[in-house]
């Protein structure tokens, strides 16, 4: 959790993801912002978020984010 909230703050230093709830859902993360934050994940925790996965339920939340990193992580 804390890497990963390292490498979303380097993203975005200006955004609360601590006490955010609807990050996509309000615009608060542009598509940019997902785009890096993807590549980020996929290079930080060695895994691969597919095209299938950039679902706004599954970056809404650092909760959110967690849960797929996890579910990923342990696929294999």
């Amino acid at each position: 959790m804390e890497q990963m909230m390292k490498i979303l703050e380097e993203i975005r230093p200006d955004v609360d993801f601590a006490n955010e709830r609807k990050l996509i859902d309000d615009h608060v993360l542009d598509s940019f912002d997902i785009i890096s934050i993807v590549q980020e994940f996929n290079e930080a925790f060695d895994i691969e978020i597919d095209v299938e996965d950039l679902e706004p339920d599954n970056f809404n939340t650092v909760e959110a984010m967690k849960e797929l990193i996890d579910r990923l992580r342990n696929a294999d």
